[in-house]
């Protein structure tokens, strides 16, 4: 469907435009997902009182802590990293290109800012449940909610102005428009190689592949920077929670 809404306007690169923009989109979505999960066993600890024998243990509440956080930051790029080869494979099948290694390397490094913010963010929320079925419940919510935040499901452009604005404003989203931009970049430019760069630009705003608030395009850059922002924000505030709940 997907494929032939498009077709006239990307041509034959539809199909390899396309699935490297739905691609992207699980990229983002795998960096908040799987460390989800990851962060799940922590929930499971309390609830079984596992920690409480860690904590006993010659080591420190904010060294267990930690452990959890690295726990869930290595499994979360390393999923990222399996789901970037599938997703490659996939690509590749379907009659699109591999990436270059510039270009594979662009990627690493966005994966990388991608788990760190959403293993921060993941870890702060993590910090006010206690039930494992509660959180297994917020895991389903927020799961389905990231989808529609990072723009897998629909084309930002489909959405209403306050919806594509509080897309804009979750950090996550960043992540998608940056893998988007890398992703995306040699079939946007065999579908509009001639084409002025006024419809180019167009087209990326419509798809989310970048970010414009009124006028203004945001760069690159400032995604990097929101990534990184949110990353050490949510840690933050998530070590603030802890150590407020171990005085309580």
């Amino acid at each position: 469907m997907w494929v032939n809404n498009f077709k006239d306007l990307l041509g034959n690169n539809t199909r390899f435009a396309i699935d490297s923009w739905i691609m992207a989109g699980i990229l983002s979505v795998t960096s908040i997902t799987t460390t989800m999960g990851a962060f799940g066993i922590m929930i499971e600890d309390k609830t079984k009182k596992i920690s409480k024998d860690f904590l006993s243990a010659p080591f420190k509440r904010s060294q267990l802590a930690g452990g959890y956080i690295i726990s869930s930051f290595i499994i979360g790029v390393i999923m990222s990293i399996v789901s970037l080869i599938v997703a490659e494979i996939y690509i590749l099948a379907n009659g699109g290109n591999l990436l270059g290694l510039i270009s594979l390397l662009k990627l690493f490094g966005v994966m990388i800012l991608s788990v760190f913010a959403g293993s921060a963010m993941v870890f702060f929320i993590v910090s006010f449940f206690k039930s494992s079925n509660a959180y297994a419940t917020a895991s389903t919510v927020i799961g389905t909610l990231i989808g529609f935040l990072t723009g897998i499901y629909l084309p930002i452009g489909s959405f209403p102005p306050a919806v594509q604005t509080a897309i804009k404003i979750f950090p996550i989203s960043h992540a998608a428009a940056l893998f988007r931009q890398i992703m995306m970049e040699v079939p946007i430019s065999k579908a509009f190689a001639n084409a002025p760069t006024q419809a180019i630009t167009g087209f990326k705003q419509m798809m989310g592949i970048v970010f414009f608030f009124g006028d203004k395009e945001l760069s690159p850059l400032i995604s990097i920077l929101v990534l990184i922002v949110t990353g050490v924000v949510f840690l933050a505030l998530a070590v603030l929670n802890i150590s407020i709940k171990k005085k309580q």
